[in-house]
């Protein structure tokens, strides 16, 4: 067994921070649920699916590295929320931090010389800029509308032809991808 370095101390923390990231956005598309604005809630919901798959590769990657895997509790998880736009700047800060997060990761591997710990978090970084842009995106749509929510429901059901729903290269996910 391999021993237990930087790399995969962080790559264990992470899979935390996905896991309360997927709660999250639970929390956040229930939000909406409750507000009637269902683009908004579909596309929290289907965030947090994504979350939970991203910590699923992890574990898997660790499993397949035969590094020790626990899985964790969730952290703590916002449910009560002013505004649209301040929820939506939430799960952007959010986004972030854990592009922040992967990025460390990334350091770690490197530094390390893990060139396969390397390769594992590419994925995660490319897929970063993606969540980072979109939801920065959705956030100016929020501003724009200026308080008229159905213009942010329209914007969301527009979009959603566009959508690429399974990214090919991602990494495999322990259990299945949902």
């Amino acid at each position: 067994m391999a021993k237990t370095r930087k790399f995969a101390e962080l790559l264990q923390t992470q899979i935390r921070h996905e896991f309360t990231a997927a709660q999250q956005y639970i929390a956040l598309a229930v939000w909406f649920d409750a507000r009637d604005l269902p683009r908004l809630a579909k596309r929290f919901y289907r965030q947090a699916i994504e979350e939970r798959n991203h910590a699923l590769a992890m574990v898997r990657y660790l499993l397949d590295r035969d590094e020790p895997v626990a899985i964790p509790g969730s952290g703590e998880v916002r449910n009560d929320f002013s505004s649209v736009h301040e929820a939506i700047e939430l799960a952007l800060t959010q986004e972030r931090t854990v592009t922040a997060d992967i990025e460390a990761m990334a350091k770690a591997a490197r530094a390390e010389e893990d060139y396969l710990g390397e390769q594992f978090v590419h994925w995660f970084l490319k897929e970063q800029v993606e969540e980072v842009a979109q939801m920065s995106t959705l956030l100016t749509v929020v501003e724009r509308a200026g308080g008229n929510l159905f213009e942010v429901e329209n914007h969301l059901f527009r979009e959603a032809g566009t959508e690429v729903e399974d990214a090919p290269d991602m990494p495999p996910v322990a259990g299945g991808k949902l």
